[in-house]
């Protein structure tokens, strides 16, 4: 058999399993659309596949017509953005110096960041610490416990160890500070894994639900995930049904459930064709670099 061959069978074989691997990733997101486009008969009556069955917009309807929410998808907006920007600015500042031979105790530094990706105090701790610095029933509870992740310090710190240092050395001979020759120099090369680190924060606190389940009491705080969770869990369905100005026709709970579902998702989908062109390039430099 001639290289050449090899090489297409093993093209054939690599797209093919590819293919089967989008399939089986999509198949759940495309019945859940399907669902929530079709009609409570098709659903009732199991039809739905991954088309939709006797197409209507009524659950959509109803969802975006429920104020809260609006309100919720608001607040996790600004709360993933928010927590985007604090938890990048932590992982800079902390990256940033631990890549400097100068700095004592830098190796000390970095077996502590390792041992913390292993080895933890739990959720009871971590909860009673939360509660002790009175930070229930407060946004700060679902942003500081995650500020810095130390797998992405770490991606950080080897993607900065892999800039030539005659760059930095040249800014110091002109007289650049450090903070200078950060924001100047550094920060614009490492644009691919900056994007790619805050793409893994955004939809990281995005998603979460279980911090806010665990310290957040008060519904205005509730992020968008928890308000799902609650829905599918204890059946909320039916504040959505009884809404003035709901249809005549009641919607199924699957229905409402799997628009639901989509409003959630949709949102954080959006963001990443944004970030796509830094996305493999900033994961794979940062993993391998240094």
């Amino acid at each position: 058999m001639s290289e050449r061959t090899s090489n297409r069978i093993f093209d054939i074989v690599n797209i093919s399993f590819i293919t089967l691997f989008v399939i089986f990733c999509l198949a759940p997101f495309l019945h859940t659309i399907a669902i929530s486009f079709s009609s409570n008969r098709a659903i009732t009556s199991g039809e739905v596949t991954i088309f939709p069955k006797e197409f209507n917009w009524d659950a959509y309807i109803q969802v975006f017509s429920d104020q809260s929410m609006i309100y919720s998808l608001g607040y996790t907006t600004v709360l993933t953005i928010a927590t985007t920007v604090l938890c990048m600015l932590f992982t800079l500042a902390a990256a940033y110096p631990l890549t400097k031979k100068k700095l004592k105790g830098r190796k000390l530094f970095m077996y502590v960041i390792i041992i913390t990706m292993f080895f933890s105090g739990g959720i009871i701790p971590e909860y009673l610490l939360i509660r002790d610095l009175h930070l229930l029933n407060s946004v700060w509870a679902l942003i500081l416990p995650g500020l810095v992740s130390p797998f992405n310090l770490i991606i950080l710190i080897s993607f900065f160890r892999g800039i030539p240092e005659s760059l930095e050395e040249s800014a110091e001979i002109d007289g650049s500070s450090h903070i200078h020759t950060l924001f100047k120099i550094i920060l614009p090369l490492s644009m691919p894994v900056l994007a790619t680190l805050a793409l893994f924060y955004a939809v990281g606190r995005w998603n979460g639900f279980q911090d806010s389940l665990m310290y957040i009491n008060d519904p205005k705080l509730y992020p968008l995930q928890l308000k799902l969770f609650q829905m599918v869990q204890n059946n909320m369905v039916s504040e959505l049904t009884q809404m003035e100005g709901a249809n005549r026709t009641p919607l199924t709970p699957e229905s409402l459930k799997a628009a639901t579902v989509i409003f959630a998702t949709v949102p954080i989908l959006l963001v990443y064709p944004w970030l796509q062109k830094y996305f493999v390039s900033g994961a794979m430099l940062g993993a391998v670099k240094g």
